[in-house]
């Protein structure tokens, strides 16, 4: 059984802080079933990266990179596509020195 979206966003956020980042939820979307994206921002390099939700070919739950970008306003354009697409969408922002995601579950790599 898969955890609400804000027992989630609360379990990331606090591991985020206990890791020494700061973390916050921009956008706060359905408190059960809202998709979730995560916006990590390395403040080292001034660089950030997108993850989100999504399926394998398995079923299983992992995260992707839905834009191979590290420009920060290509990343909120994504954002703002997908809020328009769906109002139920989760925003959350990490700022890590070493751009840390803190996501536990499978991260794809990027291709």
């Amino acid at each position: 059984m898969l955890l609400s979206s804000d027992l989630w966003v609360s379990a990331l956020i606090r591991r985020a802080e206990l890791g020494g980042a700061f973390a916050t939820v921009v956008r706060r979307g359905d408190e059960r079933a809202g998709t979730v994206v995560v916006k990590a921002f390395d403040t080292r390099n001034r660089r950030a990266r997108l993850y989100t939700e999504a399926f394998g070919p398995d079923g299983d739950r992992l995260w992707i990179q839905p834009v191979v970008s590290e420009l920060e306003s290509e990343l909120d354009a994504y954002i703002q596509r997908q809020i328009a697409y769906d109002s139920d969408l989760w925003v959350v922002e990490i700022e890590d020195r070493d751009g840390r995601h803190f996501i536990t579950e499978t991260v794809a790599d990027q291709t």
